[in-house]
């Protein structure tokens, strides 16, 4: 049995990084308008423009549009980078994208707990494999580089500045917003937080407590949602970097899941290889017996 066990464990450990593979977001200075420096015209403007109020707004937007188009690069704490791009989605976290790295592009969706990766080849005569990622009827928490989930995490910090109107690297004209927060920083809630929902601000608290640091430049264009997010996310394994694009708020369609005749699931494959490998032991056992009764030996299973 130690190659059957060998071989569960290696069918268990790339199943499960195909299909995690693509799941990884998250100051303003008072200026004295009236002290009549040369910037006091500067300070003035910026008191006027609140980025915790364009924040909100922006927030609320996005949150309404439940859908958009994304593109993401993220340079891994290992210094490799991979990219997807589709569509992501909010309330539940969801996502329809295409992941690239070293290996071949792979298709992923996502909606809440479920993840659905495109096989290469099909198994069990099926196009798609499943994993639950809830455990023991808990949810599973993870952050899904949304702009809904980027504007939650800025919401009511205190340390985020208007850097002011400017193009993005894009040429789409938008405000800039900029800001460096501490791990404390991220779960810190206020009254601006409790425009979420309590369910998914608990969510995000929970998704955010591995960061030790997180630093963010966003850009939200003039019909108020968020166009671009540069960060810069620590914990205690490293620092990942990922440059996200969004467009097409409220008009990319919905994430749906693969129709689910075309569906295997990680635990039925997980069944059918222990069920082949427990018959194939079986079977080895029975070709010993018999070559040992003929006076040939063994097959030496426990080498």
């Amino acid at each position: 049995m130690n190659q059957a066990v060998r071989t569960r464990a290696g069918i268990a450990l790339a199943g499960t990084a195909l299909l995690v593979g693509g799941l990884t977001a998250c100051g303003g200075d008072k200026a004295d308008a009236g002290t009549g420096k040369a910037d006091g015209g500067k300070a003035a403007a910026e008191q006027a423009h609140s980025p915790a109020e364009a924040v909100k707004a922006s927030y609320l937007k996005t949150v309404a549009a439940k859908f958009a188009k994304a593109e993401l690069s993220v340079v891994e704490r290992d210094g490799k980078t991979d990219s997807q791009s589709g569509t992501k989605g909010w309330y539940p976290s969801s996502h329809d994208v295409i992941l690239k790295s070293e290996k071949p592009d792979t298709r992923s969706v996502m909606i809440g707990d479920m993840v659905y990766t495109h096989l290469g080849e099909p198994l069990m005569g099926k196009a798609w494999m499943s994993m639950n990622l809830a455990k023991d009827g808990k949810p599973g928490v993870r952050l899904n580089d949304d702009p809904a989930e980027y504007l939650a995490m800025l919401l009511g910090q205190e340390k985020l500045t208007h850097v002011g109107a400017e193009k993005t690297a894009d040429g789409i004209d938008a405000e800039h917003y900029k800001g460096s927060f501490t791990g404390a920083d991220l779960l810190k809630a206020d009254e601006s937080t409790k425009v979420m929902q309590e369910a998914n601000r608990q969510y995000l608290h929970e998704s955010v407590k591995h960061l030790t640091a997180f630093e963010v430049d966003l850009w939200i264009g003039k019909d108020g949602y968020p166009v671009r997010a540069e960060t810069v996310s620590t914990d205690g394994k490293g620092t990942t970097k990922t440059t996200a694009k969004f467009s097409d708020f409220g008009k990319a369609a919905p994430v749906e899941a693969p129709p689910a005749d075309q569906v295997v699931s990680f635990d039925e494959v997980t069944k059918e290889t222990d069920r082949k490998l427990k018959q194939a032991d079986e079977d080895l056992k029975e070709a010993d017996k018999t070559l040992r009764d003929a006076g040939l030996g063994g097959l030496d299973l426990d080498s």
